[in-house]
């Protein structure tokens, strides 16, 4: 199958089920038989057809098949089948391949494959004599072992070499034990070398004496090892109240305790192998052999250690390496009858035995370089218990929209448990309204030049994003509830709260005189959460605006807004103004925060050559500002320059916009992008969606918003929709409206 577009699929776990499958099958990951077989659910192993592959069959048992997008092997993207139910093993996989990408993914090699067939052979008593006569009918044995498979040999494969070593009892018997050394080409081999083994088993008494014991594979596959390694920059491991070289420090260390304690290695190696049988189970290979093979190398010392190395690179990346035997197939043994498996093999893209298990080391890799980046920062339980919240809510009842708030909610509570998932439920379920619901609306915002400068007195240059948000209100007796759907949000209002999108509604209640009166409140939006185009400041205005109307209250814009800042104040702690100013006035504004608030109108086109990208990693303007603002207070000269650089940028920058002089303006918007890196506000992603956006035509492009997540802004005069392709096709989302005036 080929396919046409790269592994990155930002935002792929916010999709439905039925939404996903159509992603990967317009991205050419899935056929359309594959897709209908995923939809249709009958790519599950039949009863009928597990009754042929094991004994005293009653039934077939489901595990969730998931895939694991963004990895990128030998330069080469790979999305990543998974069947696995511990909970956030798919989400660690997808986060550690991402941040891989920034330095190019992983490299893994494997030199050889080969599987070795034992034969055990007892009752020596000259075992340096047995092993010199096999010495010298190697030729022959090798020849004889070729015989009984010569379709294997057509296909390049075939046994390779013999190797014989002598061995001792515990109760001081000596025996000899051959290895069969096998290429078996695209299969596993288990039984292409197990008959091998039986078939050459007699010659080998015949000519060493003695007694065959045992004629078997071995699962210790040292001879076909793969050697994962990757390089992660400091940048992208920073952690909450903590920097990238500290993680980075303490996730070394972590490995060092791994190499020197077994009973760590063994919880260590089990997050390696976590990945890596998930990716088995989904193509049908034996991940029982695997888990022996990787244990046993792990002791290959004398004691049991850890199989990864991460270390600190010459130029103070972090460096991990795993080094793990893997020996698996993609033709034979059940795969032929197992269509789940077929469908896993199909949707990996890879096209030998050796592809997979280089792709099943990069997996191994990144899932323990994600476990013990969780150990060293926030732990493992949070993201642990987060799933398990999710698989609660579901078993609830709770549908697709309703999710996020029950697992925030109880995870808030401390009580992750059915009772309290169904207490929540019963909560959220909606009430009648006691008159005709009121409506209004409010514009996102825009910025192109300004941000953060904006905090400290200078200029910012935003447009309005019209219509991106709806209010309706409709009155209710008793508590008021807040919905808005397209944030799986369905709440309460406890008047109480100060925290979130509930805290903002209670103060626009308060503010209102409205607090004792019982209303619903249904938002709906365009904007996604947390993308910095001022969907909070949005909500607040056109609720605000809706319960003006339906309480035939008199508020002027300047009103509004007033409000609005105050939510803002809620949201982002020292706001500039910026957002309620342009989501209220809803026009193309030169913006000023100082002692007197200044608001320039900018007249512009109807529609503006705009196409706005978004990373699938939500921002927290809270944070950045704050992060900036710490950054600032310890070298204030050298931020204030940069921040009299992006207010030139901003008053420049209005006067070629109303002019429409975009080549220049595109210009200012990448200089502008360099200053926001250098304030540290930009993101790996981010960095690569203006790198996509100029390469496809943009003329200017850069983050917008307060950075940390989010989205990017490109001016693309001629070139809208060729830019919104290549963003598309590299994974990320883009948002197609008008950008300027209402």
């Amino acid at each position: 199958m080929k396919k046409t577009e790269k592994s990155r699929l930002a935002g792929f776990h916010n999709l439905s089920v039925s939404e996903r499958i159509a992603e990967l099958e317009e991205r050419g990951y899935l056929t359309a038989d594959d897709a209908r077989l995923l939809t249709s659910g009958q790519q599950v192993l039949s009863v009928a057809t597990a009754d042929k592959m094991i004994e005293n069959v009653v039934g077939v048992f489901g595990l969730p098949l998931a895939i694991a997008p963004n990895f990128i092997v030998n330069d080469r993207e790979y999305i990543v089948p998974l069947v696995v139910e511990e909970p956030s093993i798919v989400a660690a996989l997808s986060s550690a391949a991402v941040l891989a990408r920034r330095s190019g993914g992983f490299s893994v090699s494997c030199n050889e494959s080969l599987l070795a067939g034992q034969i055990h052979v007892l009752g020596i008593s000259n075992t340096e004599a047995a092993i010199a006569a096999l010495a010298a009918a190697k030729e022959e044995l090798l020849a004889l072992g070729n015989a009984v498979h010569p379709r294997l040999v057509e296909r390049g494969g075939g046994v390779r070499d013999i190797e014989v070593r002598s061995l001792v009892l515990d109760d001081g018997a000596p025996f000899i034990v051959l290895h069969v050394l096998a290429d078996t080409c695209d299969a596993m081999g288990a039984n292409l070398v197990n008959t091998i083994c039986e078939a050459i088993a007699p010659a080998v008494v015949e000519t060493c004496g003695g007694d065959v014991a045992l004629r078997i594979l071995s699962n210790l596959t040292d001879r076909s090892v793969a050697v994962a390694s990757v390089r992660y920059p400091t940048s992208v491991l920073k952690s909450a109240g903590m920097s990238g070289d500290e993680v980075r420090d303490r996730i070394v260390n972590a490995n060092a305790i791994a190499m020197a304690d077994s009973h760590r290695a063994a919880t260590h190696n089990k997050g390696v192998m976590n990945g890596i049988d998930a990716v088995a189970i989904a193509t049908g290979n034996d991940w029982r052999a695997l888990e022996a093979a990787a244990h046993a190398y792990a002791s290959r010392q004398g004691r049991y250690s850890a199989l990864t190395r991460w270390s600190v690179a010459a130029n103070g990346d972090l460096q991990g390496e795993l080094a793990i035997p893997i020996k698996v197939g993609i033709v034979g043994g059940t795969l032929a009858s197992n269509r789940a498996a077929q469908l896993g093999l199909a949707l990996s893209g890879v096209r030998s035995a050796k592809e997979l298990a280089e792709l099943m080391a990069a997996v191994g890799l990144a899932q323990n370089f994600s476990a013990l980046r969780a150990l060293v920062t926030s732990g493992i339980q949070e993201g642990h218990m987060r799933m398990h919240a999710r698989s609660v809510a579901s078993s609830a009842g709770a549908t697709a929209e309703q999710l996020r708030e029950v697992i925030d909610r109880m995870l808030a509570s401390g009580e992750v448990k059915d009772w309290k998932a169904a207490e929540i439920l019963a909560e959220m379920k909606p009430r009648p309204a006691s008159q005709d619901a009121v409506s209004a609306s409010a514009a996102g915002k825009l910025i192109l030049f300004g941000e953060h400068a904006v905090v400290y007195g200078r200029h910012a240059l935003a447009l309005p994003i019209p219509g991106a948000v709806k209010a309706s209100v409709a009155a209710i007796d008793g508590q008021s509830e807040l919905i808005i759907p397209e944030w799986g949000l369905r709440i309460g209002v406890d008047h109480s709260s100060r925290d979130g999108a509930v805290a903002a509604l209670n103060l626009i209640l308060e503010k209102m005189n409205l607090a004792d009166a019982g209303f619903t409140v249904t938002v709906s939006s365009i904007l996604p959460r947390g993308m910095g185009l001022g969907s909070s400041a949005a909500i607040a205005i056109a609720i605000i605006r809706a319960l003006a109307r339906h309480q035939r209250l008199d508020l002027t814009d300047h009103d509004v807004n007033a409000i609005a800042f105050e939510c803002e104040k809620l949201a982002h702690g020292t706001p500039s103004g910026i957002d309620n100013s342009v989501c209220c006035y809803g026009k193309p504004m030169l913006f000023r925060n100082t002692e007197s608030l200044s608001l320039k109108e900018v007249q512009t086109e109807a529609r503006l050559p705009i196409v706005i990208g978004f990373s699938g990693a939500p921002g927290s303007t809270l944070e950045q500002v704050a992060g900036v603002r710490r950054r600032r207070d310890r070298n204030q000269q050298r931020y204030d320059a940069i921040f009299d650089q992006i207010d030139a940028l901003s008053i420049d920058g209005a006067h070629a916009l109303a002019n429409r002089q975009y080549g220049e303006l595109g210009t200012m918007m990448n200089v502008c992008h360099g200053l926001l890196n250098a304030l540290q506000v930009s993101t790996p992603d981010l960095e690569n969606m203006v790198d996509i956006a100029r390469r496809a035509g943009a003329t200017g492009a850069k983050l917008t918003g307060a950075g940390g997540g989010g989205s990017i802004v490109a001016l693309c005069p001629g070139v809208e929709e060729p830019v919104r392709t290549a963003l598309h096709s590299a994974g990320y989302n883009t948002l197609q409206m008008n950008c300027g005036e209402q």
